[in-house]
């Protein structure tokens, strides 16, 4: 049977079914890949802009962090119970910053805070100490007594302990600061009193702390950190705190011509052991940088710290400069009675 449409243009009919044509295919996909190309530049350039803020958010925390833990431990420099070490005569020279030997630490107690500036020096128990920093020594008991609740005892090391008891074998003896105190690594030679004459004193662990900048996190990393150098039983041992710390400067506030608690000058060098003794203040400079390089960022900033000469970079790490004073305030205390 054959059909016959009548009234029907099947030119028409064939153009309006016909598809897109090659000229129309390449023009819709190359304004679609053009919009593609737009939209990844946008998400590449979000992507950077995050990393951008979350380096710069750890470099701020770390330097912030930093500073927080050096202002705690300085602030309990010095920190003996109820002992006062002013009163102990000064050693004949500086101590040995690493010295672990009961004996050698009895001779550093009135010094309460010791340094090394821009790392003239490099003690035994550093390692990997960066060019030009500082080093910085906190010597202190432990806050919280041994046995406390949360409170950490490690056997072997060193313990501190001070008397109460007024009677001729402790405070009443002769020779005072021979028994007003003792420091040993065996518990069992802490054997001085409370008030009561009767009842055994408390002790607290001895910290010594050596804090530094060093070249590296982990080895060879490249990464600049603050460490520090711990007392225990075995000796020292180096724990990092923070990474990207990439300089750290001291400079410390004697109190020698009104003696009154505050500061009279500011030094990087305090020039012997009667300077070291007066120190009631430290001033801190810190540089933190990002762990990673910026691309296309180059550091064109120059960085001073405290009292230092000015410092220039010229990398692709982006960097903040931090400064804190401390006052010290068992040394300083003291001075005021």
């Amino acid at each position: 049977m054959r059909l016959i449409m009548s009234g029907v243009n099947m030119k028409a009919v064939n153009k309006n079914n016909s598809g897109f044509s090659l000229i129309e295919l390449m023009v819709s996909v190359a304004l679609g890949l053009i919009i593609l190309t737009a939209l990844f530049i946008i998400f590449v350039g979000n992507i950077r802009s995050r990393g951008e803020i979350e380096k710069a958010s750890q470099q701020i925390e770390n330097g912030r962090y930093a500073i927080q833990l050096l202002t705690d431990d300085l602030r309990l420099a010095g920190f003996f119970a109820e002992f006062d070490s002013s009163l102990m005569a000064s050693p004949g020279a500086l101590p040995d910053v690493c010295a672990t030997a009961v004996s050698d630490l009895k001779n550093s107690f009135m010094l309460h805070v010791q340094g090394i500036d821009n790392g003239a020096t490099t003690p035994s128990c550093v390692a990997d100490l960066k060019a030009d920093t500082d080093i910085v020594v906190v010597r202190r008991a432990s806050t919280c007594a041994a046995g406390a609740a949360g409170c950490e005892e490690v056997a072997g090391a060193p313990h501190f302990q001070s008397s109460l008891c007024s009677n001729s074998n402790e405070l009443d003896h002769p020779t005072y600061l021979d028994h007003h105190f003792k420091l040993s690594a065996s518990t069992a030679d802490l054997t001085l009193k409370k008030r009561d004459c009767a009842t055994a004193a408390a002790y607290y662990r001895y910290r010594t702390h050596v804090y530094f900048i060093a070249n590296n996190n982990e080895s060879g990393d490249g990464i600049p950190t603050l460490k520090r150098a711990e007392l225990g039983a075995a000796g020292f041992s180096v724990v990092p705190l923070v990474e990207g710390i990439e300089d750290l400067q001291i400079e410390y506030g004697l109190d020698k011509a009104t003696v009154d608690g505050a500061p009279d000058s500011y030094t990087a060098t305090p020039a012997d052991i009667d300077d070291w003794r007066t120190i009631v203040a430290v001033k801190i400079g810190l540089l933190a940088r990002n762990t990673e390089k910026t691309q296309g960022y180059t550091d064109s900033k120059t960085y001073t710290l405290l009292s230092n000469a000015a410092t220039s970079y010229a990398d692709g790490y982006k960097r903040h400069a931090f400064q804190s004073t401390v006052r010290l305030n068992n040394p300083s205390g003291r001075r005021v009675q």
